[in-house]
Order: C-alpha cells, then sequence, then structure tokens
C-alpha cells in the first residue's frame, strides 16, 4: 500500500460529524430519523434560538441562531427537543476511540471534528479506504453520519469534508487548488469571514485566486501577519502538523495569599477570595486554558489546611465563576476560626480551543447573539492555529495584569496537605 502515499509530505484526513447534536438524538430514537429536528434552549418560549438542527429541517431554510419562533413558521412540522450535553460528550469520546483505531495522531478541534495523521497508517489501505473504513464504523456502531476531507495538509482536508454532506469522502490535492478554489469568492474560503472579506475587497480582491496572487507586502500592510497566512492557504499551503497534545489536558493553576494577620472576618476573607480569582482568571487568561475543577484551601493558624474541591459539569474561565464557586466552596470547607492563609487552584485545565461551548439552557441565547464573531475565529484558528487569534476577552490581559498571580503560587501537593 505505501505506493499510495507520497514519498515526501503527509496525508490528513479531516473529520467532521454532520448535524451532531440532532444526529446523536436520532442516534437515541431512531423514530426520530428522516424528520425535521431541531435543539434548542428555551424550547418553551418564542425567544428560544437554534443550536443546530437535522439536515430534513435545513430543506426549510433553518439555520444555527434562527428564533423559534421563524424555525416554527417555516416548519410547522418542526420537532424541538433540548440539548443534552452528556449525551454528545459521550458519542465524541466514542467517534475519538474510533478516529485512534487507525493512528495515534489524532487531533481533536471540537467536540465533533478532528485531525487524523494517516501518513504512517498503510496497514489499514489506501487513504481512501481508511476514509470509508472511519466512516463506516462511527456509522456502524454510534449511527452517526460523518464527512471526511483528504489532503496533504490540514487546511485542504478542513475544506476537503466540507464539500459533501452528509456522509461525503472528498480527496483535494494541491494541484486541485486552481480549478477548485481559485474561482471561489474570497469569503468562502475557511477562515475569511464577513469584515475580512470586506477589507479584501476594498483592496480590490475578491475571489481567492485574486488572494493567492496578492501582493504581500499589501496584504501585511491591511491584515498584518495574517494576511501573508491567508496568500499561503490560497495558495494550498499550510505546514502545521497534526498535534494530539493540543488537547491534553494541563494540571493546575493556583494562587495563594498569607494574611497580614489572623482573620474570620468573611468579608475580609471574600475579599481575598476575590483578588485570588482575580490572579487566576487572570493567568488563564494567558494560558488560554479553561478549569474543569476548583479547589479552596485554608490554613488556619495552628498551620492546618483543610481544602473544598468541586469538579465542574462545564469548564468554566470568567473571573466571576471563580469568585462565584471559591466563595461556596470556602462557606461549605471554613469552620468559623481565624484563618492564615487562602488559596485557589483551577483544575483540570484544557485549552480554549478543544473546549466545546457546553451551553445551558439559560446561557445558549446570550451566546448565540455572537454565533457569527466565534465562527469566524474558529475559522481562523483551524487555518492559522489555536494561538493565532484569540476573542479579545480571552486574548485581552492589560499591561498592568502581564505578571499578576506570577508571584505566588501552589501545587496539588500543597492542596493534599503534604
Amino acid at each position: 500500500m505505501k505506493e499510495f502515499y507520497p514519498k515526501k509530505g503527509r496525508v490528513i484526513l479531516h473529520v467532521d460529524m454532520n448535524s451532531f447534536y440532532a444526529s446523536v438524538e436520532m442516534a437515541y430514537e431512531p423514530s426520530l430519523k428522516g424528520k425535521p429536528l431541531a435543539i434548542a434552549g428555551n424550547v418553551e418560549e418564542r425567544k428560544g434560538i437554534i443550536i443546530t438542527c437535522s439536515y430534513e429541517a435545513r430543506k426549510f431554510g433553518l439555520k444555527t441562531t434562527m428564533p423559534l419562533w421563524e424555525a416554527k413558521r417555516l416548519c410547522p412540522e418542526l420537532i424541538i427537543m433540548k440539548p443534552q450535553f452528556d449525551r454528545y460528550r459521550t458519542a465524541s469520546a466514542a467517534m475519538f476511540d474510533i478516529l485512534r483505531e487507525f493512528t495515534d495522531l489524532v487531533e481533536p478541534v471540537s467536540i465533533d471534528e478532528g485531525y487524523l495523521d494517516i501518513t504512517e497508517s498503510y496497514e489499514f489501505g489506501t487513504p481512501l479506504e481508511i476514509a470509508e473504513s472511519i466512516q463506516k464504523r462511527i456509522h456502524d456502531r454510534l449511527d452517526l453520519p460523518c464527512s471526511i476531507g483528504i489532503a496533504p495538509n490540514k487546511f485542504l482536508a478542513k475544506t476537503a469534508s466540507d464539500f459533501k454532506k452528509p456522509m461525503g469522502i472528498t480527496v483535494l490535492r494541491k494541484r486541485d487548488v486552481p480549478n477548485v478554489l481559485w474561482p471561489l469568492e474570497v469569503e468562502e474560503m475557511h477562515g475569511i469571514g464577513t469584515k475580512t472579506g470586506e477589507k479584501l475587497r476594498k483592496q480590490g480582491i475578491t475571489t481567492i485566486k485574486d488572494l493567492a496572487h496578492a501582493d504581500s507586502i499589501q496584504l501585511k500592510a491591511v491584515l498584518g501577519i495574517n494576511g501573508l497566512r491567508l496568500k499561503d492557504r490560497a495558495n494550498g499551503m499550510d505546514n502545521r502538523q497534526v498535534d494530539p497534545e493540543a488537547a491534553k489536558e494541563f494540571k493546575s493553576i493556583g494562587n495563594s495569599s498569607t494574611l497580614p494577620k489572623d482573620t474570620a472576618n468573611q468579608q475580609e476573607l471574600f475579599a481575598v477570595i476575590t483578588e485570588l480569582a482575580h490572579k487566576v482568571a487572570t493567568r488563564m487568561k494567558r494560558k488560554k486554558v479553561h478549569a474543569k475543577g476548583l479547589s479552596v484551601t485554608i490554613r488556619y493558624g495552628n498551620r492546618k489546611n483543610f481544602s473544598k474541591s468541586r469538579k465542574l459539569n462545564n469548564p468554566v474561565k470568567a473571573e466571576s465563576d471563580l469568585i462565584h464557586i471559591a466563595k461556596e466552596l470556602f462557606l461549605q470547607a471554613w469552620d468559623g476560626n481565624a484563618v492564615r492563609l487562602l488559596g485557589i487552584t483551577a483544575t483540570d485545565l484544557v485549552e480554549n480551543s478543544y473546549v466545546a461551548k457546553q451551553l445551558d439552557l439559560f446561557s445558549f441565547e446570550k451566546e448565540a447573539e455572537k454565533e457569527p464573531l466565534w465562527k469566524t475565529i474558529e475559522q481562523l484558528k483551524a487555518k492559522y492555529g489555536s494561538k493565532i487569534i484569540e476573542p479579545a476577552s480571552e486574548n485581552a490581559v492589560s499591561k498592568a495584569d502581564e505578571n499578576v498571580g506570577t508571584q505566588t503560587s501552589f501545587n496539588k501537593d500543597f492542596l493534599q496537605g503534604k
């Protein structure tokens, strides 16, 4: 089978689950198959918004973030269900387990998509045969559809996986770029949103071909270093490696503070907790991670340590969330005696790029309003790497906060009282 693989270069697959949440619900309840189905928050209210919908529903013009009242007007027969994130996480884990049957070089991108480097996986067949096997195993074992792109790099593989949905497999070679990609409008390229498209069009760049041949100095002046990367992508170039470590968990980020004097004043202790949460949140911002757990440690005047921990259903990173949870944990652990030291540790950390938004029924509408922004950001990160661009809220560490929280910290051994 080696002759089907390049002597130089890579063979990359991008696996993209089709209408994932809706498909998972159909797998659990087969009677839903073939029917217009939408997953939405606040299903009883007119202001509810669609998270995702089945392909049968999309035929009526339904799409993500559409208000339910409008969706029902377009499709009176629409079936609406609340999201069940535990099911989706379980299905996602099973899907990635299948991918790892073919190679250890698997990089999860989100809950429903990932890259594989199968350059050394020729024992399983040709690249097309491997893609067909993956698609079949996911469908047979999980009853879920997926589309797969086959290409020499991540960008082309991601692009290819979008060509045929659902249950499509597409091969996209670098030599295909002039005929397949260049005729497309520039906004159709992964990583280019409305605003970037507007900037490019002002420079006379309207198609992907125009971008591929654009002046590099001009692009850098308009879009910075990202302009050069966009030009590379338009020419089918992408040197990013498939990195299995990208989704690995970090250990922890923690900060502690020894009080000027032992105190049992709850208001003063809450003020310390608030400051510690700010330090931890700032460091998490710099590291670009979410926390799946939080611990609070109390040291009393007798030097004995007590801690209280909580595993979180959904990863958090916001300072306000850390403050709220930390105060709750403190009140559960505190015996009322004077405290000498307080500590907060964010545990089970995962990279922002790996965290699928686990939106509850009360927060989805608010997040959905930002859907175009999130989509553009995720497309850019998929093209240029997770560290190239982040939402301002994730990346905006002020000059004053650059060293916040770095002076004192502790590890899990301290939390365990060792």
